[in-house]
């Protein structure tokens, strides 16, 4: 095992199936479980955070004529949807799921309070952090480098449709190259969008590696914990 506590960040998009007009493809889902399962196997404390693109996503609520602090809020709410169609999920394949949520719903989920999802991860426990960061104005991955600080994570898995961080996008420019490894520094100063500025940022303060790997290729997260040469490294 290389790590032992992991926060996977996956989007909503992710999730869904346009080809069939599906918001939440229960193939993907299933997908996930069984590879929740494999690491929960192996000793690992999974953390979740997950976006809300694939319902509503706060910018283009905007150009729809939403104001940006109702739009974020709506996007919110659509990662609890997330959550919870996730927690649904792996609670189908016998795996233990808490939702917790940075805005207070308890009819659904519980609030977020760092020291109980710790408790969690520690009862292997799997923990699905909907809301965001609870506030307008910040991503979902800004959530997550968040979470990741909170509960002390050994790393952030950022989930994506590609093998790892390029310098150019590899789906519209042949001569794209991939890092294997690159520091915060180099992220943020070559401006390569996998994850916002603050994301960054915030992981870099707390030394929380980032890896970017391919979400879709088989056994990807179990290739990653495992420290299979899988990805792109972004550490000090």
């Amino acid at each position: 095992m290389k790590y032992k506590r992991i926060l996977l960040k996956i989007s909503g998009e992710a999730l869904q199936n346009k080809e069939k007009g599906l918001n939440h493809d229960p193939e993907i889902l299933s997908m996930i479980a069984n590879q929740f399962k494999q690491l929960l196997d192996l000793g690992a404390e999974i953390a979740v955070v997950v976006g809300g693109g694939n319902i509503f996503r706060g910018l283009a609520g905007v150009g729809a004529g939403t104001d940006r602090t109702t739009g974020d809020y709506m996007g919110m709410l659509a990662t609890v949807i997330n959550s919870m169609a996730l927690q649904s999920a792996l609670e189908n394949v016998g795996i233990e799921t808490r939702v917790m949520t940075a805005i207070a719903m308890p009819a659904i989920a519980e609030p977020f309070i760092r020291r109980k999802a710790m408790r969690h991860l520690e009862k292997g426990r799997v923990v699905i952090f909907g809301a965001g960061t609870g506030n307008p104005y910040f991503t979902t991955d800004s959530a997550a480098a968040l979470r990741a600080s909170e509960i002390g994570a050994d790393i952030l898995m950022k989930a994506t449709k590609v093998d790892g961080i390029y310098s150019a996008d590899p789906m519209t420019d042949p001569h794209a190259t991939r890092y294997d490894k690159i520091t915060y520094q180099e992220a943020l100063s070559r401006q390569l969008r996998v994850m916002d500025a603050a994301a960054f940022s915030l992981c870099m303060e707390n030394d929380i590696p980032i890896i970017v790997f391919n979400f879709f290729s088989e056994n990807g997260m179990v290739d990653v914990f495992t420290g299979k040469n899988t990805g792109t490294l972004v550490a000090h």
